[in-house]
């Protein structure tokens, strides 16, 4: 992602953003100058392939035996993606900090939060049946304390950058500005996993509220940009080519939010007492059916705008990860309310929709390998000039 001359409005830096595809470069040693946040969507949409197949209301034999691969490879790949990054930091501090005043790249900071509570929990969930259940909860308790921490930061950070220092056009708003808002929405699912093994009490009671808190923090946040990113696509037309995969990434506070619902109300009963309890197991319903019916609407759409940015040319990108861990999340949303409606049609929609899942994590990891061999996507990407010079 390399970082040309400052502008005002996030859209010309679009053909810089690392969330763009592999240009035609030659075959070169990967740089970590160019790895950026945006790299963690890949840890994210590959813990979530473990997680959301535990998750199934559906006995499938072998699929925990393949999610628990699946946990040990988004485990090594966030260790990679870590250890890059710090090199990142460490030999280029000045593009990591122009990353952070570039209003196309800073949102993936919440990329950061995500795959660390992703990991952590499909640790807890999955990979106790590796390493035990006392070896995973101490390291997720570790992941989901750092992913937290990571994420109420980006929350307030970046929000202020926009405001202070990118000050975007009109019209410019970007389903990415998601990212660091719904962070906090995946410490609250992943934070309902730990309530039970909190000692009954005060402890076990806060957490359980801190979790809803994290909730409606995400989600207003959430209600406030979702307009402006519609507002957007009315009056300016679809996004650009590469950045249409990231639509998907509204499913993410969508599908996030009735998994957090659910798991919670699961948690609720342990934490406090009736009214409170059975309050939260009727809400995890009332909330998490209309949700998700707004969520397949809105799969329905950025499923048509991608089909039509396909059909006029539209190639890899990184951008492709936006299929798989917002994805992931209505898998797990749709199972929480199949566990608690008892509707086949709610389990059907969540085996469904991991399918989808698995497909595209196959194409997306399949797609990355190969342009971080060539050395494609970890180059430095071409000027708008030069790319255009070079189609002529």
């Amino acid at each position: 992602m390399a970082i040309f001359p400052q502008t005002r409005t996030a859209e010309p830096l679009l053909h810089r953003d690392a969330w763009t595809g592999p240009r035609p470069v030659g075959r070169r040693l990967p740089s970590l100058r160019h790895i950026g946040p945006n790299w963690y969507a890949s840890v994210m949409g590959t813990a979530i392939v473990a997680s959301a197949g535990a998750a199934l209301p559906v006995d499938v034999p072998g699929l925990r035996r393949a999610c628990t691969v699946v946990w040990a490879l988004s485990a090594v790949l966030l260790a990679a993606v870590l250890t890059a990054r710090a090199g990142h930091w460490l030999h280029h501090r000045d593009q990591a900090r122009a990353h952070l005043l570039d209003p196309a790249v800073a949102p993936f900071y919440g990329c950061l939060s995500m795959a660390l509570l992703a990991v952590g929990g499909a640790t807890l969930t999955v990979g106790a049946d590796v390493i035990g259940v006392r070896a995973a909860l101490a390291v997720d308790v570790v992941l989901f304390v750092a992913g937290t921490a990571v994420g109420l930061v980006a929350a307030v950070v970046v929000p202020y950058l926009m405001v202070v220092r990118h000050r975007p056009a009109p019209g410019t708003a970007s389903p990415v500005w998601l990212l660091p808002l719904v962070a906090p929405m995946v410490s609250a699912s992943q934070g309902a996993l730990l309530v039970p093994h909190v000692a009954a009490g005060q402890g076990r009671e806060a957490l359980l509220l801190a979790c809803y808190a994290t909730f409606g923090l995400s989600l207003l946040a959430t209600l406030v940009v979702l307009p402006l990113v519609f507002a957007r696509l009315v009056h300016h037309g679809p996004l650009p080519l590469a950045l249409t995969p990231t639509l998907f990434l509204v499913l993410g506070p969508l599908g996030q939010s009735t998994t957090a619902v659910n798991q919670l109300a699961d948690a609720a009963p342990g934490a406090v007492a009736d009214p409170y309890a059975s309050a939260f197991g009727a809400f995890a319903v009332l909330y998490g059916v209309p949700v998700m019916g707004f969520a397949l609407l809105w799969l329905a759409l950025a499923a048509a705008m991608v089909f039509r940015a396909m059909r006029d040319g539209m190639g890899f990108a990184m951008t492709w990860w936006a299929f798989t861990f917002p994805v992931g999340t209505c898998v797990t949303g749709a199972a929480g309310l199949a566990r608690h409606t008892g509707l086949d049609a709610l389990t059907w929609l969540a085996v469904a929709l991991y399918v989808f899942l698995v497909v595209a994590w196959l194409v997306a990891g399949a797609r990355t390998v190969r342009g971080v061999v060539s050395g494609a996507l970890t180059a430095a990407p071409v000027p708008p000039s030069a790319a255009t010079a070079r189609t002529r």
